[in-house]
């Protein structure tokens, strides 16, 4: 069998250096020139197993330290270098297990200093919670990155484009789509801009979802997307087509300061009017009060998927003709918050949306059932939460698949109005804002302890949480 070559320049060096030895003194002591041991610090010639066993025996190393693998630190490098501020500095991996090889100390201080940073900006995103409930804005807790800017804008205004809904509205009439939609948009496509749509399978396009291709005049979709969502990038597309000026509109009107966000903001404004297209807002909403904002009734009344149902009644705010002002957040299986948009805004200061007694979190483990319940805010203000699992796109077979989970929620006083409200006990769940920003006391869901108070652990007793405070 082959021996496997050790190369561990740099832990020889550590070894010399912390010895305080010469490459002269310790290539003597091993019975090898000093230039030969230059190149081994240099990783240009592998540790044999007679100058392991030599170095061991000579300076009671161990063997294990030698023999270890790669970088490892790598691991915890590669999670600083896929922050969003330093993706792309690094092309791959091999860098970093020579960073991690070859200054450990170096890259434990980086790791230390990006954990730090990571700290600070949280506790400055929950300080300026805290003034934003007092009617105060805290101007060192602006965005960082493109991505943040847009979610920020989307997230602090309401939910509604005036122009795009009534360009949408007006294309839908025009259009008569009857009960076929998809065929209608394919039939329009094909018929005024030359474009026809075609499925394509994952080998042929494993990582997009939608590409139009300016040469051939075709529009390709993935088949691991479900038909909702194949429709849904069918109507982006037409409302690029069609409502290209009134996208443009919304789009100055949110004055973003790069172009990187306004791309991204074009993307969500286009994904909004395909939702509008889809579903009307008259229609829409003359539906859901009908139905009682059932949203599995109102997806198949319109032929849309759980998802886009419920974020269509994020947005019915239109002034003479609104609905129940509906929020939403999405969020992935580790806690990730995804998006969170509000029909009046997402309301942040009073709602929050971090505490882990939220329905949303215990969706994962029922998938596509409905979790409704009642809670209620430090405050006394009560809210109508609920949640639903939604499934990403079709994984291959052993790939794992994407699933999420959505939090819709609403006041409590509209709670009569829902058809979810009036099954519900009348017991409510006592939730806060977020672990950091809530002082509700021995809760045993908590995770951090709050920024507002001081720890105030005792030798003598212990209470609900680790993370008692005075």
């Amino acid at each position: 069998m082959a021996e496997r070559k050790i190369f561990a320049g740099p832990r020889v060096r550590r070894i010399r250096t912390g010895l305080g030895l010469t490459q002269t003194t310790m290539a003597q002591a091993l019975d090898i020139s000093p230039s030969y041991l230059n190149l081994i610090e240099r990783n240009q010639r592998p540790l044999t197993v007679q100058l392991l066993l030599k170095l061991s025996a000579v300076y009671k190393v161990d063997l294990d330290e030698l023999q270890g693998g790669q970088g490892g630190n790598a691991g915890q490098l590669r999670e600083v270098f896929a922050d969003p501020l330093l993706a792309g500095e690094i092309p791959g991996d091999q860098e970093l297990i020579e960073l991690a090889e070859a200054a450990p100390n170096a890259a434990n201080g980086m790791i230390r200093l990006y954990r730090a940073y990571r700290e600070q900006a949280a506790r400055l995103s929950d300080l300026a919670e805290l003034l934003s409930r007092e009617g105060r804005v805290a101007d060192v807790a602006g965005p960082r990155l493109p991505l943040d800017e847009v979610h920020d804008r989307l997230q602090g205004r309401a939910n509604f484009f005036a122009r795009i809904e009534d360009a949408a509205e007006g294309f839908h009439t025009r259009l008569a789509p009857g009960d076929d939609i998809a065929g209608a948009l394919k039939t329009w496509l094909k018929s005024e801009h030359g474009v026809a749509v075609r499925l394509l399978p994952v080998r042929v396009m494993p990582g997009l979802r939608r590409r139009y291709d300016r040469h051939s005049m075709r529009l390709f979709l993935s088949e691991r997307l479900s038909p909702f969502d194949q429709l849904r990038e069918i109507a982006t597309e037409v409302s690029l087509l069609v409502m290209r000026e009134e996208i443009a509109a919304e789009l100055d009107a949110l004055a973003l300061s790069t172009p990187e966000a306004r791309r991204i903001a074009r993307f969500e404004l286009a994904r909004y009017a395909s939702h509008a297209l889809l579903m009307p807002y008259g229609a829409y909403l003359s539906a859901a009060q009908r139905l009682h904002y059932d949203i599995d009734g109102l997806g198949a009344r319109f032929g849309v998927s759980f998802e886009q149902a419920a974020t269509r009644l994020t947005t019915l705010q239109r002034p003479g003709a609104s609905g129940i002002a509906f929020f939403l957040m999405e969020i992935d299986s580790a806690g990730h918050r995804l998006r969170k948009v509000g029909a009046q805004g997402f309301p942040q200061a009073r709602f929050g949306g971090g505490c882990p007694k939220l329905n949303v979190h215990a969706a994962f483990a029922q998938p596509g059932q409905i979790l409704a319940e009642v809670t209620e805010m430090p405050d006394g203000m009560g809210f109508l939460t609920i949640s639903r699992t939604i499934e990403g796109p079709q994984a291959d077979f052993g790939e794992r698949a994407r699933r999420t989970a959505l939090l819709i929620g609403c006041d409590l006083v509209h709670r009569d109005e829902i058809v979810y409200g009036k099954a519900l006990s009348p017991m409510s769940v006592a939730i806060g804002p977020a672990c950091r920003l809530c002082e509700r006391q021995g809760c045993l869901a908590r995770a951090e302890p709050p920024v507002t108070r001081p720890l105030g652990l005792d030798e003598m007793a212990a209470g609900l949480s680790v993370f008692d405070f005075q």
